[in-house]
């Protein structure tokens, strides 16, 4: 683990990898951690770098001190990550409010982008009423408690099924986050529109999701697929909204393939 300072703040990220290969920067879900991208580094590290982060308030980075986070602060922070990294050009991977960022570097930094690949996400995901509720509870009730309704949504029941320690286990990550920081973040989704953004970006674009996903159902991916002028999204059979946690062979299969 290292840390770096953006803009008087501590952000924890990891740089894995040989330093000549093309670069992979990774970012999480809303209340996970870069963890997520653990099971998928033994099919990345032989052919790229790897670059993953935490969240505002996630992980290991520090809870935002400001009273509004934006789509453009957090691709900045990737910016950042990737110029300490001497990227001046590197593929993307993002899942849920991790793609939201991808549709930000696609709509304002397409010349520093190789490729990107935006899974279990969406140009609007929700309503802002419904983030702006869920903001106002965090704050009122915490992480801890509303990890256990949150936590259960990200998971198909396979995954559930395969790995019976999976929602203790992430109900405790979340739990520790920063709660202010997690609600400014829901409050920036309840306002993110990506609709009338993405037409012109000219990167290779791959859009994944999960067959059983409830947070942002593939029918959420074949919209922004509209709107960002993508293919067909490749749909994993029972996942969920994390494909790295649920089934990160399949799911790195894919991605390998459209890295490669």
């Amino acid at each position: 683990m290292s840390f770096l300072n953006i803009n008087g703040r501590t952000v924890g990220y990891r740089l894995l990898g040989d330093a000549s290969l093309p670069l992979v920067v990774l970012a999480h879900p809303l209340g996970m951690s870069q963890a997520v991208w653990d099971d998928l580094l033994p099919a990345l590290l032989p052919r790229y770098r790897v670059l993953s982060w935490d969240l505002p308030g996630h992980g290991s980075s520090a809870a935002w001190s400001g009273e509004r986070i934006t789509p453009a602060d957090l691709a900045a922070e990737a910016l950042a990550l990737a110029d300490v990294a001497g990227a001046e050009r590197f593929h993307f991977v993002g899942t849920s409010i991790g793609g939201v960022i991808g549709q930000q570097l696609l709509c304002a930094h397409a010349d520093r982008l190789l490729s990107a690949t935006l899974t279990n996400t969406g140009a609007v995901i929700g309503t802002r009423e419904a983030w702006q509720n869920r903001a106002k509870a965090v704050r009122e009730l915490g992480l801890t408690t509303m990890a256990v309704d949150i936590v259960p949504r990200w998971f198909g029941p396979a995954a559930l099924a395969a790995q019976p320690a999976l929602l203790a286990g992430w109900n405790t990550i979340m739990g520790r986050g920063d709660a202010n920081s997690y609600a400014l973040l829901c409050e920036m989704l309840g306002e993110a529109n990506f609709s009338e953004q993405l037409q012109d970006h000219n990167v290779p674009l791959l859009l994944v999701g999960g067959r059983e996903d409830v947070a942002t159902p593939p029918e959420l991916l074949e919209h922004l697929a509209c709107c960002a002028e993508a293919g067909e999204p490749v749909i994993l059979d029972k996942v969920g909204h994390v494909p790295s946690v649920e089934a990160p062979a399949r799911f790195a299969e894919v991605l390998l393939q459209h890295l490669g």
